[in-house]
Order: structure tokens, then sequence, then C-alpha cells
């Protein structure tokens, strides 16, 4: 026997292509040929036509399997072409899943756009972001935090001094997605709150200045998610922004 032996990844017991190339024809030059499995699988890959020149070898060759014992090669075959169809079905099915859940989203949004244009005054804002929020989509509780003094009063509007909130966690993003320290979570819904909640930033578009923030609570630990998509709440949070200002600016005047 030779004692030629293939350089392998000693990590994956691989040869790469050079190393492969190398190994046949230095066994070629020995006169010997030993049989491994890169060599069946190159040459395999190379003669795609080898089971079409030798039929019967379909019906002799038996593949372990741990469920049936020993089934042949076209029965795996149809068994790897079953649980790929099986698998593309299920990821269908979770698209459409997903489709439809961005479509109810996007009717929603575009509902509460409107709703929200029509709104005469902050107050009338203030009600329809909540309403909007704890009904339509069933989240725990919505919170607004201005850092400008308001005589408004309403039930979303946070009195407590939040700016190291805002600083905290707002400092270099739009959005804050997760949990929050119990301090926090005292400072802006006035009681410890389970589950996770979202921080959207609030600027004036034309001033970029500071407005505030929103804050909205889900009792799901998972609802908000930093892996979220903001492209809806991008939206959200610019209209509100304006809106909000031009209320408070007309509020002041009045």
């Amino acid at each position: 026997m030779t004692d030629i032996e293939p350089n392998q990844n000693k990590q994956h017991g691989v040869m790469n292509e050079y190393d492969k190339t190398t190994f046949i024809k230095q066994t070629f030059q020995s006169g010997e040929l030993p049989l491994i499995d890169e060599l069946v699988s190159a040459y395999l890959s190379d003669h795609p036509d080898f089971f079409n020149r030798n039929p019967e070898l379909l019906s002799r060759l038996r593949l372990s399997d741990n469920h049936r014992g020993t089934v042949s090669l076209v029965e795996r075959q149809q068994q790897q072409l079953r649980q790929k169809a099986q698998a593309l079905e299920e990821e269908i099915t979770q698209l459409m899943v997903v489709a439809n859940h961005n479509e109810h989203l996007f009717s929603l949004y575009s509902d509460l756009y409107l709703r929200l244009l029509d709104c005469h005054s902050a107050d009338e804002l203030l009600n329809c972001l909540y309403q909007a929020t704890t009904e339509l989509l069933s989240l725990a509780d919505l919170k607004v935090w201005l850092n400008q003094h308001t005589e408004l009063t309403h039930k979303t509007l946070v009195k407590n001094d939040c700016a190291g909130v805002m600083q905290n966690r707002l400092a270099n993003d739009d959005y804050y997605f997760g949990r929050l320290q119990q301090t926090e979570q005292q400072l802006i819904f006035s009681e410890p709150t389970s589950g996770s909640v979202v921080l959207i930033k609030l600027n004036c578009e034309r001033t970029e200045q500071e407005i505030g923030f929103i804050a909205i609570n889900s009792k799901d630990a998972e609802h908000f998610d930093p892996r979220m998509d903001t492209l809806l709440l991008s939206q959200f949070k610019k209209l509100v922004a304006k809106l909000l200002q031009q209320h408070l600016t007309l509020q002041i005047h009045q």
C-alpha cells in the first residue's frame, strides 16, 4: 500500500480543491488509487450521467435510515424532496402570516393618521393617541413627556422630570426598545410595569428641537424588541411631533 496521505483540514477532515487535485495526481502516479469519499464525490459530481448509464445501481443501493432501517437511493431522494417541500410550505405560511399582520398594522396606522389630522386641540390629539394605543393596538398604556412647561392637563402627560430618562435612553437614538429600570418605570408610569416598552423621541422637524418622548408599554416582555422595524414608527413620530407642536403653540397664543 502507498504511504501517500491526503493533506486534510485537521479541523473538518475535508481536503480543499488544490490538495484534492494534488492527491489524485500523486495516487495515479504511484499506481494505487485508494477509494475515499472525496474521490467518489468528485467522480459523481463530474459525471452526473453516471446513474443514467448504470440504472441497475439505483435499485440495488440501500441507505441507512434512522426510522425505517434501510431505504433505496430513490426513496431517500423522495424523502428529501418532501422535507424541502414541507419546509418551503411552512416558510410561505409564515411569510403570509407576517404579510397579513403588516397589512393590518398599515391599515391601523393609516386610519390613525387621518384621525390625528382631524384633531383640533392637543387634548383631542392625546385622547386619540391613547385610544389607538390601548384599544386598537391592545397595548397596556401610553404616556407623553414634554420637556417644556404646559398648562395642559391630561392623563397621558407625565408630570415627573424625565430629562434623565431621555438622556439615558434617547441621547443617540430616536427609539428605545426593551425593559426599563424600576426608577424609570416609576417616573414615567407612576408605578412598576411588567413587560416591555418603546420610547419614541419627538423632535420638531423644522428646528430639530427636542419636544419630549412617547412611552408605550406592553404586558408582553417580548413585544418591543430592539430588532423591530421602525418604518411605521418613523412616520408616526414625525406626524405626532408636528401636530403636537402646532397645538401647543396655538394654546400658548390663545
